[in-house]
């Protein structure tokens, strides 16, 4: 019996196409820390390279602690007195962001369902992102964060999609057994296939597939918001 939800964020509850959605994100970032001295091209590689010891973070230590780490390794200790720079950046200029987005409004539709039904629900996202971006995104999308009994950002995780033990992170978080949660998400890599190793059921929403490895499809339950609407009431 499903009693949890765990829900991908970008390219599912917020759909968008990610090649523009990092080319907003990265244009902007780039612009506002460039007068510091960051050579555009170099800040952008630098924060590809930290945002990869996050993703093979093996929890010793937050996905923060590592991006910053790494980053100082980068470009040195400067980075640190320059980390305001990078917050003012998610404060404002950040919200032009949304422009790369397209929310709709059955993201909200499908969280107050499964509230209403009981389930408790989780904001999945990668979480590479500080929570001030990440909770932005959220409401990008319509939703109102305290919907959330869990939402995964940078300073709270310790490892990252498609790690499974982000999914048992989650889960030893909410206190919740795998074989009660379905992980709704848009990407087969990262969120069918690392969650189902972790022992969920999963949902891929295909309106914004990711299927890098062109991986087989067939034994995921999948469709639009009409078939994830129509799953849920099989909960």
């Amino acid at each position: 019996m499903i009693d949890t939800v765990l829900f991908d964020l970008d390219g599912t509850l917020l759909p968008l196409d990610q090649d523009v959605f990092m080319k907003y994100y990265f244009g902007g970032l780039a612009k506002k820390v460039a007068p510091l001295g960051y050579d555009p091209k170099a800040l952008v590689k630098g924060i590809w390279t930290a945002t990869g010891s996050m993703v093979k973070n093996d929890g010793s230590c937050t996905n923060e602690q590592a991006f910053w780490k790494r980053f100082a390794e980068l470009f040195g200790e400067r980075v640190y007195a320059d980390e305001k720079e990078f917050d003012s950046y998610y404060k404002n200029e950040f919200d032009l962001v949304i422009n790369a987005c397209n929310p709709t409004d059955r993201s909200a539709k499908v969280v107050k369902k499964l509230k209403d039904k009981g389930i408790t629900v989780a904001l999945a996202t990668n979480p590479l992102f500080p929570s001030i971006a990440t909770y932005k995104r959220a409401k990008w999308a319509g939703l109102d964060p305290n919907d959330f009994a869990l939402i995964t950002t940078y300073e709270n995780s310790v490892y990252c999609k498609p790690n499974p033990k982000y999914y048992e992170m989650i889960l030893e978080k909410l206190e919740k057994k795998p074989e009660n949660c379905l992980m709704v998400g848009n990407d087969v890599k990262e969120d069918a296939e690392a969650a189902r190793k972790a022992g969920l059921e999963v949902f891929l929403l295909t309106d914004c597939l990711i299927n890098k490895d062109e991986s087989d499809l067939s034994a995921y339950n999948k469709g639009g918001f009409d078939e994830l609407d129509r799953y849920i009431d099989t909960l």
